[in-house]
């Protein structure tokens, strides 16, 4: 799935629960969700092939 930086853990690679995949006001990609383990919302930026590759795996579209 997703996965990106959780700013207060400092933790790498975690797997976004939930994601779900926004556009940018500037036409990029970013995927929100929760880190599982403590609660924050976590964002990971992404380009469109990787945005439509989330959206085919299961993450929602919100755009």
């Amino acid at each position: 799935m997703v996965t990106g930086y959780c700013v207060k853990c400092k933790e790498k690679g975690v797997e976004l629960s939930a994601p779900e995949i926004h556009q940018t006001a500037k036409g990029g990609y970013m995927a929100k969700g929760k880190h599982a383990t403590c609660g924050t919302t976590v964002c990971a930026m992404m380009s469109k092939d990787n945005a439509d590759k989330a959206i085919s795996d299961g993450a929602t579209k919100s755009f």
